[in-house]
């Protein structure tokens, strides 16, 4: 098993991150990616201590050593639900704040190693490439992020209309070893903490985008590959008591530009093909595993918010009012019905005739299609209930050590059930948690964690069974009719 401390070594391999105007040298050590870079540590870690082994692990197919489950293709409904265990274990450590650990993006490749003959179509080599690459990071422990989405340049025009065709990340140039990728492409979350970069691109493309049309992995340190970071979050100014989860969890998002980065062909398993690279979303279960996982940290994350309302309302002393009775019931219903979706992911998961397990379309999608309307919903009860606690708090920590202002902040920042210190702490939590930046950014996330709204929506619509429904109506019409 790879151990948290290997991890980190890896990460010092060369790769080009940028922010705030100069090239990162060790993400490990910069202040902006410290604490997300060891939160992720943690997690391999927890994957390889001896008891966890049974509920982390699984005999690799090749080698017989014990890989994580995250690569695991379900093939029964105890497997998937085997998945879900081994996800809802590593959302729990990070309190569902990290998207994009290593289990996102190996759900997709299992959902494509699954269903090697839709890549064997344009060549068999190519079903070749995602097998054998999927085996190497199952085995390897490999941690890959994924950039799928063209930039917002000019989105009224395709991909090969922009006003330069090297804008969209896409191939440049055909060698007898490999290809050659230029342009940019988002989100890459995550990116900065993986090993791989999995191109694809998950927009629908049009005849004449061929060239953006492909699947491929590239190491993140391969040459030419940079990563451009969003803001950071997190600074060297800041410590873990005013800013618990942002100093911990902030994984990072980042453009992707490639500067004539050269891919082998053996990383390659879509070639310039529309079809396919279209297919691979929905006619693989690649994106129902990659966002099965993402439903098991997002429940947990609901988990965490509910618990954080009902901690603050336990400390001011409002849990037994009925208003608040109220809201938190209506709290409590909405993520019991992502909870309840969740687990129907499982039981009402079909198989293939290849013996593979999909998980439900329908549930997936209704979730992800409730979760962009709800999620604002679901923070603004916390809101409500919060009050003006979250804006009344002392400055920083350093209010505590200070002879002018500790003797007050003790005696009038205390509630009816914690001293000052212990109440100010968990104000912080939820402040970080809802109305920080990184709070900001969580939001935004949720919101189009599945692209936009209408999207997901249309995907609900595609796979419901509107057939046994309309079967009802018929069945209505066609009632005997003794009293006309």
């Amino acid at each position: 098993m790879r151990s948290g401390a290997e991890y980190l070594r890896s990460l010092n391999d060369g790769r080009a991150v940028f922010l705030d105007g100069e090239r990162v040298a060790d993400v490990t050590a910069h202040p902006a990616f410290r604490g997300a870079a060891r939160s992720l540590a943690r997690l391999y870690d927890i994957a390889a201590a001896p008891e966890n082994r049974e509920r982390m692990t699984f005999p690799s197919p090749k080698t017989g050593e014990p890989v994580l489950r995250a690569w695991q293709i379900p093939r029964t409904h105890a497997d998937l639900r085997a998945r879900r265990l081994f996800s809802e274990t590593w959302a729990e450590a990070t309190f569902g704040l990290m998207g994009r650990t290593l289990d996102h993006v190996a759900g997709f490749f299992c959902g494509y190693a699954a269903t090697p003959r839709l890549f064997a179509a344009a060549g068999q080599q190519f079903a070749d490439n995602v097998v054998r690459f999927y085996e190497r990071a199952r085995d390897q422990h490999l941690y890959l992020s994924y950039a799928i989405v063209p930039p917002q340049i000019d989105r009224s025009k395709p991909a090969h209309k922009q006003s330069d065709p090297t804008l969209h990340a896409g191939v440049v140039k055909e060698r007898d070893d490999g290809i050659v990728i230029s342009g940019a492409q988002q989100l890459a979350t995550g990116g900065v903490f993986s090993d791989y970069l999995h191109l694809s691109c998950i927009h629908p493309l049009q005849p004449g985008d061929e060239n953006y049309a492909n699947g491929l992995v590239v190491p993140i340190n391969a040459p030419g590959l940079k990563l451009f970071s969003r803001r950071a979050f997190a600074q060297a100014s800041m410590n873990a008591f005013d800013h618990p989860l942002t100093m911990r969890f902030d994984e990072s998002d980042s453009y992707v530009i490639f500067d004539n980065v050269f891919v082998p062909w053996e990383q390659v398993y879509i070639y310039r093909n529309l079809e396919i690279c279209r297919d691979q979303w929905w006619k693989t279960p690649a994106h129902l595993y990659g966002n099965h996982q993402a439903q098991v940290r997002y429940v947990t994350k609901l988990r965490f918010m509910t618990g954080l309302a009902k901690r603050m309302n336990e400390m001011t002393g409002n849990d037994a009012q009925p208003p608040v009775n109220i809201v938190m019931g209506e709290l409590a219903a909405l993520v019991s019905v992502y909870e309840s979706m969740l687990l129907a992911h499982e039981v009402a998961a079909t198989i293939d005739a290849d013996g593979v397990l999909w998980p439900s379309h329908t549930t997936l999608y209704g979730a992800m299609a409730l979760q962009s309307e709800f999620n604002g919903r679901m923070l603004e009860i916390i809101r409500e209930l919060a009050g003006s606690a979250m804006i009344t708090l002392p400055s920083a920590r350093a209010d505590f050590d200070s002879p002018q202002m500790a003797p007050d902040i003790a005696r009038y920042m205390r509630s009816g059930s914690m001293d000052a210190r212990s109440r100010v702490a968990l104000m912080r939590l939820i402040w970080d948690f809802l109305g920080s930046e990184f709070g900001s950014r969580h939001q935004q996330y949720e919101k189009f964690y599945g692209g936009a709204s209408f999207l997901v929506k249309q995907n609900v619509n595609r796979f419901y069974d509107y057939a046994r429904a309309k079967a009802l109506v018929d069945a209505a019409l066609n009632l005997p009719k003794e009293n006309s």
